[in-house]
């Protein structure tokens, strides 16, 4: 009984830091689904101080070795909080205006070490676009030849939301069959303006999450099955709602009622979801995309956006460049955003969209969570065990309360 106590009191000490966070800045909390007292037990405190939170994260660090192993709070559940608890360590640094370099700001939050990529990988990239496009753009500069299939490529807006749930139908329907989810469970869309990003999972408990798209990105063909499998299935939502019912409901883990921005968790869902079209349908996905579209009367070419997407994949560190030349090196914005257009072939208001959102004292560092998730979770899928499918190994991301730390030694 002992261990249940002091696992309960950390964890729920952990839960109050947390929504405490929320207070200093709003939408630090991206999800609450645990016990509503808390939540009102924190807005009934003084406003919190971001000193006092650190003070508070480093003496449940402390505390945590001497929590009794057993009864379901085994090492990776330590291990969980512990990553979680350094990451709002530094949060609270930050917010309490200590100055952190930005590699260790990323390092704090996400479990991970990053380096700047390099060019010639990004040159390669280009030339293997070149290639791709063919003549079947204008000749040409590459941005101007991208830019020109990019717009070929655009969704009427008219038609958003039924290519929307279009893909959402057909995505549900193949990733129930492998990864079961309550009959409750389901997705409300919206189209949204004025976001620094271009999706968003709000996942509200109880199996419910509302996904909106960001009207003011235009959406392309080639990017929406992504999209959708991203926020949806088998990204957030599913991810959302399986860990409720397995962790939460299924096993007591009430740390999991909470999801922090900055924090492990989030590398590791934005990883997985940038999978999750991988996960669902795998290579063929530009055939199987063009048949959806089809039945809804659109035209688009899913071999080739495939090609593309693959080539593109290789320009996934330029944001994080972007992001440590702004951060670290202090750099001009003008000169960040010239380096956004050149190497991902953007417009000038692309690159300042982007440059948005590496400029948000909220997100600056979450950009890393797409590319270190992405890098470190592809591989730890590519690099299963013999006789364990990518089904199997993905669903344990689904699943499992992973921190990137455990899965580097696989």
């Amino acid at each position: 009984m002992q261990h249940d106590n002091e696992a309960t009191a950390l964890i729920r000490e952990y839960l109050l830091l947390g929504l405490r966070f929320d207070r200093i800045e709003s939408g630090y909390v991206d999800a609450f689904t645990g016990d509503p007292a808390l939540r009102q037990t924190v807005l009934a405190e003084p406003a919190p101080d971001p000193a006092g939170l650190v003070r508070l994260a480093r003496r449940l660090l402390d505390a945590l070795p001497d929590v009794p192993r057993g009864n379901g709070f085994d090492e990776a559940r330590a291990d969980f909080m512990g990553a979680h608890l350094r990451a709002l360590a530094c949060a609270g640094r930050k917010f309490a205006g200590e100055d952190i370099g930005f590699v260790d700001e990323v390092h704090d939050y996400f479990d991970v070490d990053i380096v700047k990529g390099e060019q010639q990988t990004y040159r390669q990239a280009h030339a293997r676009l070149d290639e791709v496009l063919g003549d079947q753009a204008p000749s040409g500069p590459l941005a101007d030849r991208m830019a020109a299939y990019r717009a070929a490529e655009e969704i009427p807006p008219d038609r958003l939301a039924e290519c929307i749930e279009a893909f959402s139908s057909a995505l549900r329907d193949r990733v129930r069959a492998e990864y079961p989810l309550p009959d409750a469970e389901t997705v409300d869309y919206q189209v949204v303006t004025d976001k620094p990003w271009s999706g968003f999972n709000y996942y509200l408990g109880d199996y419910r999450s509302t996904v909106a798209v960001n009207a003011d990105v235009k959406q392309l063909m080639s990017n929406l099955p992504r999209l959708v499998a991203h926020e949806s299935y088998p990204g957030h939502h599913t991810e959302h709602c399986r860990k409720e019912a397995g962790l939460v409901n299924g096993k007591g883990q009430a740390e999991q009622t909470i999801f922090l921005v900055n924090t492990p968790q989030c590398l590791m869902a934005e990883g997985l979801a940038d999978l999750a079209l991988h996960a669902a349908i795998g290579p063929g996905w530009g055939h199987w995309a063009s048949e959806i579209y089809a039945d809804v009367g659109l035209r688009f070419d899913g071999e080739r956006a495939e090609a593309l997407s693959e080539a593109s994949a290789a320009l996934a560190g330029v944001r994080q460049d972007a992001a440590l030349m702004l951060h670290d090196e202090h750099r001009d914005a003008d000169e960040v955003a010239a380096f956004l257009r050149r190497w991902l072939l953007v417009d000038d208001a692309r690159a300042r969209q982007m440059l948005r959102f590496l400029s948000s004292p909220l997100w600056r560092a979450y950009t890393s969570t797409y590319v270190e998730g992405y890098r470190l979770l592809r591989a730890w899928l590519d690099h299963r065990p013999a006789g364990v499918s990518l089904t199997e190994r993905f669903g344990r991301l689904l699943d499992e309360p992973l921190i990137p730390s455990r899965l580097r030694p696989d």
